[in-house]
C-alpha cells in the first residue's frame, strides 16, 4: 500500500518508520529545512533524535508531491491543526486516518466532528489510537492499536494492511468510545502526574486511574461511546499506560507542576504538544453541559487554568462527600 504521513513529529516519524518496512511510505513535514535535514542526516534531530530513519521511508516537504500516490493518509498532525489538514485534503478525495487525541480547543469538537464538517459528504475516515509511546513503535517494540471507522468494512481492510509481526492493529467501529478515551486519558495523566510529584503514593495514583477510567466512560457513553470500549486498547490500555510511563508528556506536565513550576516553562521545555493541556477545558466544557460529574477533570483545570495549588487541588478532591462507587 502507499501509504502518506503528514506532520514529522515524534508520533508521525515513527508510525512512518514503522509502516515503510512493509508499504511505500512518505514523511511529510510542513517544515522545508527539518525535511531536507532529516533526509540528508536520515534522523529527526529535533522529535526523535533516538532513531535512524530507514533506507526506504522517503521524506518530502511538498504537500502535493506527497499526497500525490496515496492510498492512504495518516495525519498526524496536533487536534488544533486537522481543521487545516483536512480542508487541504477535501479536494483529493483520499481515506483519511488521524493519530492525534484531543477535543479542539476552540470548538470542542472531536476530530471526527471537525472531519464530518470539512472533509466531503461521503468521504472515507477514521481514527488509529490506542497505548503507544512514539519512541517504543519506532524501536519496534510490541504495539498494540485500534483502528475505528464509522465504514467497518474499511476499518477491517486498512487494520489488517497496516497490522504487522511488532505493530498489532485491531479494528472497532466505535469511533466516538475510541477518540474520548484517547483524549480524556491525557487529563488524567496530568492529575496522577501530580499525586507522583506531590508524593502521595502508588494507592493514590491507582485511585486516580480508576477514578479517572470512570470519568472517561460516563463522558463517553454520553457522547456516543460503547461502554465495552472503554475497557479496551483505546481506554483503560491508554490510561494505564499515559499514566504511568516515562515517556508520557502529559504525566510530566503534572510532574511539572507539583514541583510549582509554571505551565508555559513546563511546556516551553517539553518541547512537544501535550494534548491533555488543551483537552482539559474542552472536556470540562462538554461535561458542564452535560450534566455529567467529573471532579478529577475539574481538578486538573482549577490548576492549569485557575491559579489552584496541586496540593490544594488534591485536598478538594479528598474533601469530597463519600458515595457509591459505580
Amino acid at each position: 500500500m502507499r501509504i502518506s504521513v503528514l506532520g514529522a513529529g515524534a508520533w508521525g516519524t515513527a508510525i512512518a518508520a514503522s509502516l515503510s518496512a512493509r508499504h511505500e511510505t512518505v514523511l511529510w513535514g510542513r517544515d522545508p529545512a527539518q525535511c531536507r535535514a532529516m533526509a540528508s542526516q536520515r534522523r529527526n534531530e529535533r522529535y526523535l533524535p533516538e532513531i535512524a530513519l530507514p533506507p526506504r521511508l522517503a521524506i518530502e516537504s511538498g504537500f502535493a508531491a506527497a499526497v500525490a500516490a496515496a492510498e492512504l493518509v495518516l495525519v498526524a498532525t496536533p487536534t488544533a491543526a486537522l481543521a487545516d489538514m483536512f480542508g487541504r485534503l477535501a479536494p483529493l478525495r483520499k481515506p483519511v486516518v488521524w493519530l492525534c487525541k484531543g477535543f479542539d480547543a476552540q470548538t470542542a469538537e472531536l476530530p471526527h466532528q471537525i472531519a464530518a464538517r470539512v472533509l466531503p459528504a461521503g468521504s472515507t475516515y477514521g481514527v488509529l489510537s490506542g497505548p503507544s509511546f512514539a519512541l517504543e513503535v519506532a524501536r519496534g517494540l510490541p504495539t498494540a492499536l485500534t483502528l475505528a471507522c464509522a465504514d467497518a468494512g474499511f476499518s477491517q481492510a486498512t487494520a489488517r494492511a497496516l497490522h504487522g509481526p511488532r505493530l498489532r492493529v485491531y479494528f472497532s467501529s466505535d469511533i466516538s468510545g475510541v477518540e474520548i478515551g484517547g483524549a480524556v486519558k491525557n487529563v488524567m495523566a496530568i492529575a496522577t502526574g501530580i499525586a507522583d510529584g506531590l508524593g502521595l503514593g502508588a494507592n493514590a495514583r491507582a485511585a486516580l486511574i480508576t477514578r479517572g477510567l470512570a470519568e472517561i466512560t460516563r463522558l463517553g457513553v454520553k457522547l456516543g461511546g460503547r461502554p465495552e470500549t472503554f475497557t479496551g486498547l483505546t481506554g483503560a490500555g491508554d490510561l494505564i499506560l499515559t499514566c504511568t510511563g516515562e515517556l508520557s508528556r502529559n504525566r510530566r506536565v503534572g510532574l511539572g507542576l507539583a514541583q510549582g513550576r509554571k505551565l508555559d516553562d513546563i511546556l516551553r521545555e517539553l518541547g512537544h504538544v501535550a494534548e491533555g493541556v488543551y483537552t482539559a477545558a474542552a472536556v470540562e466544557k462538554r461535561a458542564a453541559q452535560l450534566g455529567i460529574d467529573m471532579p478529577i477533570t475539574t481538578a486538573v483545570c482549577a490548576v492549569l487554568f485557575g491559579g489552584v495549588a496541586p496540593r490544594e487541588a488534591v485536598e478538594q478532591l479528598l474533601a469530597r462527600d463519600p458515595r457509591g462507587e459505580i
